[in-house]
């Protein structure tokens, strides 16, 4: 059976992850909802270590005391783009792995299944297998292993979704799973190092056009393609679906929308002003000794429809050019978090 309808002015919500990109949006769609802030606890990483069993246990406790929390939703991530996860496959794995187990296992020993709370976990299109047929369906996510250069990330954040699935067939207790595609938009890592595509873009380009460069580098041929969902799309899916999906199966958020990291440059080369789109060619030079990733990503996006009622609304122009606003705007922010 469907959950009944969610009276959120009642929920007493633990965020992981609020204070970063998306939670930041997650948080603004709670008050929206009518969820007050003293019901909104956000675990900060320098005081719970969340990879730690006992921090956890910490967080249930100090959040609103024993048995009281009424949905977690899971956003913290460890994270970043083709480098890093080329760098850093063993912590990524154990990270996100550990705490994914921890924060799950002590939702169960706090009684989640008794009062019927919900555990609203964040998975990533990392999971997908690399070749799996285009647009992804929910449905594949089982049929071969994820592109290699982010792996462990993806395997990590699939066995949070099994974990879930096994709890509510033993346990009774209520799990989300949601796979947003690649984000983007204010409050974005801006960091060339650890960013993903669109911000490290952004950054490269108007800073290029800052320093008067004739050209920026870019890795790859530009042939494999992405999807993108702006920010505020995901945190509104990510409530709908905590608001009625009663298992977790898988729910892909996504736009449905694929495009070449070429075609891209090109359009944030242009949305920026770096390039007109007649120089974009000899202003943007590729490196075909770096990796492009995963061949093609773009999710088949009609569970969400169908389940639970959600389409994204920002159109992709639309969103970038808020998200170079926002980083022109507030610069000293993004150069903070780096």
């Amino acid at each position: 059976m469907p959950p009944a309808q969610i009276d959120w002015s009642a929920q007493r919500v633990i965020v992981t992850g609020g204070s970063g990109f998306l939670g930041r949006h997650v948080l603004d769609g709670l008050r929206e909802r009518g969820v007050a802030d003293h019901n909104v606890f956000v675990p900060r990483s320098k005081d719970y270590d969340l990879t730690d069993p006992d921090a956890c246990k910490r967080v249930y406790a100090d959040a609103f005391g024993a048995r009281n929390t009424t949905m977690v939703i899971h956003l913290a991530a460890e994270v970043g783009g083709i480098g890093a996860n080329r760098e850093n496959p063993g912590r990524y794995f154990f990270a996100n792995m550990a705490m994914a187990l921890h924060l799950i296992e002590e939702a169960r020993r706090d009684g989640f299944a008794d009062r019927d709370a919900t555990f609203v976990q964040t998975g990533t299109i990392c999971a997908y297998p690399n070749l799996t047929p285009v647009p992804f369906s929910e449905d594949n996510l089982w049929n071969g292993y994820p592109e290699v250069t982010n792996a462990p990330y993806g395997v990590a954040k699939k066995a949070a979704w099994q974990m879930l699935d096994a709890y509510q067939l033993q346990y009774g207790m209520r799990g989300v799973y949601v796979l947003p595609v690649n984000l983007y938009g204010p409050h974005d890592n801006f960091n060339l190092h650890s960013s993903h595509v669109i911000p490290a873009l952004i950054r490269k380009c108007i800073e290029a056009q800052e320093r008067g460069d004739d050209h920026i580098e870019v890795w790859g041929t530009g042939s494999a393609s992405r999807e993108f969902l702006y920010v505020e799309d995901c945190a509104e899916g990510i409530l709908t679906a905590a608001e009625k999906m009663d298992s977790p199966d898988p729910i892909n958020l996504g736009t449905n929308m694929e495009i070449t990291i070429r075609d891209l440059v090109h359009l944030i080369a242009r949305l920026t002003g770096f390039a007109e789109e007649s120089t974009i060619e000899q202003k943007v030079r590729w490196d075909p000794t770096k990796p492009d990733g995963q061949p093609r990503r773009c999710l088949d996006v009609s569970r969400a429809k169908e389940r639970i009622g959600w389409e994204a609304r920002v159109g992709f122009e639309e969103g970038l050019k808020r998200t170079i606003e926002w980083f022109r705007a507030h610069r000293n922010d993004a150069d903070a978090r780096m």
